[in-house]
């Protein structure tokens, strides 16, 4: 089986050793130097909390190699909850339960598309996306997607492979409204084409 791949930071020599010591023991991990961060699937960070210069450093990472990231701390706020989402941290594990195991365990699940949070860190953010679907989204006319209604439609109809005229006929819009529509989703989206769009849509489940 093929290891995955991860380099680790930490705010202290303790935390970095500590983690390090926990990654090495697991035989599916294979722990690379920083230099090396082109070649990694998730970075593992450990600190004490959500420091200024902690979140800098996950932005940076973020910006750079766009990686998941795993964080290994000791107390995070709401507040911070989002700085770390919005950083690309995909796991949230508290460092008073890390064991060996629960760290590999989030490791692997980062590197394969998915997330690992306490549980009352989960009602954080479901309360949160609430609040901008409430206050920020709906008001705009726009859904979670960050679509309208109506170019979920568009998009839809260009899925299954019809044409503008056929997409117009089919709600009733001009043809000019339909260009328009697809103009507006790529544009705003800095997507190529109608076939990227529909490409990107499918991959993000915004259809």
């Amino acid at each position: 089986m093929e290891k995955v791949r991860l380099v680790l930071q930490a705010s202290d020599p303790f935390s970095y050793a500590g983690l390090d010591s926990f990654l090495r023991s697991c035989p599916a991990i294979e722990v690379l130097p920083v230099e090396d961060r082109a070649d990694a699937q998730v970075v593992v960070f450990g600190c004490e909390q959500l420091t200024v210069d902690v979140v800098a450093t996950l932005r940076r990472s973020a910006a750079q190699a766009g990686l998941p990231v795993v964080l290994v701390l000791r107390t995070i706020t709401e507040g911070e909850l989002l700085m770390a989402v919005e950083s690309r941290v995909v796991a949230i594990l508290p460092r008073a339960t890390v064991t060996a195991e629960r760290l590999a365990a989030s490791v692997l699940t980062a590197a394969n598309g998915g997330g690992v949070m306490p549980a009352n860190l989960v009602g954080e953010l479901l309360k949160h996306i609430e609040r901008l679907q409430r206050e920020v989204l709906a008001p705009n006319g726009l859904s979670s997607s960050g679509l309208t209604p109506r170019e979920v439609d568009v998009l839809r109809l260009m899925a299954d492979g019809l044409d503008t005229g056929e997409i117009a006929g089919r709600l009733c819009y001009s043809e000019r409204t339909v260009k328009n529509v697809i103009y507006g989703v790529t544009h705003r989206l800095r997507l190529r084409s109608r076939s990227h769009a529909v490409a990107y849509a499918l991959r993000s489940g915004m259809i």
